[in-house]
C-alpha cells in the first residue's frame, strides 16, 4: 500500500522488542519480513542530547528539560530527539527493535519515543505533533502514550501490567488503526492508532525519567540502549535516512550577497531553530543561502542547555554552531543572563552569594564552551522594567520583578555578567539586548543612562541590540527616531544592531504587507547608513515557524510577521530588503 491524496492508506507495523531479564523473553508479535538494519552501531547517535555512547551502547540520563512560561510558571516537558542521527521512511509495515537494560533500577521511567512529525519549539512553548511513546515505568508497568497533534497532552495513554525490570523485551505492533502491545509473547492489550506515522517518517527520541527525590547519581545512571534496529515487513519499503548535509548552496541573489557588498563588515541574520533546520529541507536551504549570521532561537537559553544544577548538554546548540560553520555564517549567541527561560533550580536559592556564584559559573562554563565558535553574545537580555513606577522617584528603570539576578546583586549583576563573559571569551563582542527601546520615552532614556554608567565603570559592553518587535501598530516607530538612538550610542563608543525584528500584520489591516515591508526596510536603511550599526536580524524568517503564532489554539494559527510566508514564499518585505541593500 502507499500514500495518496493526503489520505492515510498504508498499514503500519511497529514492533519494539526489548529483552526482559526477569522472565520476559519472548519476541512479541510481528509480521516477519526483511533484513534488520542496525540503527545504533551503524549510524550517528553522538549528537543525541542526554546520552553518552561507548562500545556500541548508549547510556541515557535524565535531563529533565522543561519549558517554562514567560511568567516563570508551568514547566512543559521538553524531551530531546536525535535530529542529527538516523530516521526512517516507510511506505508500509515495518518493525523497530530496541533492547534496553537497567530498566526500573532507579525507580523512574525508561522511554523510547517515535515521532511521526517532530515537535516545533516556539519561544518558551512546545507544539506536540503525532508521536508514540512507549516505556517501562516504576513498578514494572508498560505504558503507551499517543499524541495526535491536537493537544499538549497524550490523546491516549494506557498502562499494562508486566512486572518488567532489568533488561526488557517489549513488542508494540501497529496493524491498521490499532497498536497491539505484547511482552514475553503475551499480548497485553491494544491502543487505537490515530495515524501517527501517516506521513511515512519516524524520528527517534530517548528519555530517562527519574523520580522527583532521586539523587544526582541516580539521575545520571539512567538506562542503557544496547540494540536498535529496523526492518521492512510484508514486502513493504523501508529506508534508513541519515542526517542531511549542513552545507547549503549559495545564491548571488540573496540578502547575504547584498550584505557582503556594503563596503564594511555588516551582517544580515535571523533566529534559527534546530528542529526545522534538520527536518525541513526548504527551511534549511533558505537559512544557509540567505543569511550571514544566525541567532539561536532557543538552544542557548539556560533551560535548554543547563536544565539541572551542574548538568549541561550542548548537543542542540552545537548543531547550530556546526550549521553556521558549514555555511560561513557568524553566530550571535543568545543569551547568557535573562530573567526568563530559566530552569526552576536557578530560582530555588535566595542566598545572594549563591545566586551570584550560579550566574558566574553558568557564564564561565557556557561562554567557555563556545569560545572561538561564536562572534557575539547577548550577555544580558531585557534588563529594563515593565513597571512604570520603576522609572519614577529616582528609580533607574531596571527590572527587579522575577529577576533572581537583580534581587541578589542589584545593578551590579550586569557589570559582573559582562566582565565574566569577557574573561571567558575575550574576542567575542558583547551586547545588551532590549525591546521597546526604539521609541522615545523613559525606557530608552533609562537604557541610555544604564549604558553610559556601564561605560564609565569600564564594563566591557560593546553594543546594544534593538529588538524591534512591532507587535501592534503602536509599536511602529519612525526610522529617524531609531536613527537618533543609534547615533546617541555612537557618541558613547557603543555599537548597535537590529536584533529580533518582526512585524505582525492583521488580515483586516489594509496594505498590511506593504506596511510590513516599509517597517523592515526603514530600520535596515538606518543600519546601513550609520557606521556603528553592525547587523540587521529578524526573529525567524518564515511564518511557518514564527514565534508570533497564536498559541491559544491547537495547533497554533500562524501569524503574518516575517519576510517569508508559511509556504516559504517570499513576501514584499523580502523584496524591499533586497532593494534597500541595492540603494545603500
Amino acid at each position: 500500500m502507499g500514500l495518496g491524496g493526503g489520505t492515510w492508506q498504508r498499514l503500519t507495523a511497529v514492533v519494539l522488542v526489548m529483552a526482559v531479564a526477569a522472565g520476559c523473553t519472548g519476541q512479541g508479535e510481528g509480521a516477519g519480513g526483511g533484513n534488520d538494519e542496525d540503527l545504533l552501531r551503524n549510524h550517528d547517535w553522538t549528537q543525541m542530547p542526554g546520552t553518552t555512547a561507548r562500545n556500541g551502547i548508549l547510556r541515557v540520563g535524565a535531563l529533565d528539560r522543561r519549558i517554562v512560561e514567560q511568567d516563570s510558571s508551568g514547566g512543559r516537558p521538553n524531551p530531546p530527539l536525535n535530529l542529527a542521527g538516523p530516521h526512517l521512511r516507510s511506505d508500509g509495515d515495518f518493525t523497530v527493535t530496541a533492547r534496553m537494560s537497567g530498566v526500573g533500577d532507579d525507580g523512574g521511567g525508561s522511554w523510547l519515543r517515535l515521532y511521526g512529525r517532530v515537535p516545533v519549539i516556539y519561544d518558551e512553548w512546545r507544539q506536540e505533533r503525532p508521536s508514540l511513546r512507549v516505556g517501562v515505568t516504576a513498578g514494572g508497568q508498560v505504558e503507551v502514550q499517543i499524541w495526535d497533534g491536537e493537544g499538549d497532552e497524550p490523546a491516549t495513554s494506557k498502562a499494562f501490567d508486566c512486572g518488567c525490570s532489568g533488561t526488557v523485551t517489549l513488542a508494540v505492533s501497529s496493524i491498521g488503526d490499532t497498536f497491539r502491545v505484547a511482552a514475553d509473547g503475551r499480548r497485553l492489550g491494544t491502543v487505537q492508532d490515530p495515524g501517527v506515522f501517516a506521513e511515512g517518517t519516524v524520528w527517534f527520541g530517548l528519555e530517562a525519567e527519574a523520580e522527583a527525590d532521586a539523587g544526582e547519581d541516580e539521575r545520571r545512571e539512567g538506562w542503557r540502549l544496547t540494540q536498535l534496529s529496523a526492518r521492512a515487513e510484508s514486502g513493504d519499503s523501508l529506508r534508513v535516512i541519515k542526517a542531511p548535509q549542513l552545507r547549503q548552496e549559495r545564491s548571488d541573489d540573496s540578502l547575504r550577497a547584498r550584505a557582503a557588498d556594503v563596503g564594511r563588515p555588516f551582517d544580515v541574520g535571523t533566529a534559527l531553530a534546530e528542529n526545522p533546520l534538520l527536518t525541513d529541507s526548504r527551511y534549511r536551504a533558505l537559512a544557509g543561502s540567505q543569511f550571514s549570521m544566525l541567532t539561536p532561537e532557543n538552544a542557548f537559553k539556560p533551560q535548554f542547555l543547563h536544565p539541572r544544577r551542574g548538568v549541561y548538554d550542548y548537543r542542540d546548540a552545537d548543531l547550530l554552531v556546526r550549521f553556521a560553520r558549514a555555511n560561513d555564517m557568524k553566530v550571535h549567541a543568545h543569551t547568557l543572563v535573562w530573567h526568563e527561560a530559566l530552569p526552576d533550580w536557578m530560582r530555588e536559592n535566595d542566598d545572594p552569594e549563591e545566586v551570584r556564584r550560579t550566574m558566574l559559573r553558568h557564564i564561565a562554563t557556557v561562554a567557555g564552551h563556545f569560545k572561538g565558535k561564536v562572534a557575539e553574545w547577548d550577555v544580558v537580555n531585557e534588563p529594563m522594567s515593565d513597571d512604570e513606577e520603576s522609572y519614577t522617584d529616582g528609580d533607574l528603570g531596571l527590572r527587579s520583578e522575577q529577576s533572581p539576578w537583580f534581587e541578589a546583586m542589584g545593578e551590579e549583576y550586569i557589570d559582573e555578567a559582562f566582565r565574566a563573559a569577557h574573561r571567558a571569551d575575550p574576542k567575542a563582542r558583547l551586547f545588551l539586548n532590549e525591546y521597546g527601546a526604539e521609541e522615545e520615552g523613559e525606557r530608552w532614556d533609562a537604557l541610555y543612562d544604564l549604558v553610559k554608567r556601564l561605560k564609565e565603570r569600564g564594563v566591557p559592553v560593546d553594543g546594544v541590540g534593538f529588538q524591534n518587535h512591532e507587535y501592534a501598530p503602536g509599536d511602529r516607530i519612525d526610522p529617524e527616531t531609531f536613527r537618533s538612538h543609534v547615533r546617541d550610542l555612537a557618541e558613547l563608543g557603543v555599537q548597535a544592531r537590529v536584533s529580533e525584528m518582526d512585524v505582525p500584520v492583521g488580515e483586516d489591516e489594509e496594505d498590511g504587507r506593504q506596511t510590513q515591508a516599509d517597517e523592515m526596510a526603514g530600520k535596515l536603511r538606518v543600519c546601513l547608513e550609520e557606521p556603528n550599526c553592525t547587523s540587521f536580524s529578524t526573529w525567524g524568517f518564515t511564518d511557518r515557524y514564527g514565534s508570533t503564532a497564536d498559541i491559544r489554539t491547537y495547533p497554533p494559527r500562524t501569524a503574518d510577521s516575517l519576510p517569508w510566508d508559511a509556504a516559504l514564499r517570499p513576501k514584499p518585505a523580502y523584496e524591499r530588503l533586497l532593494k534597500t541593500f541595492d540603494e545603500a
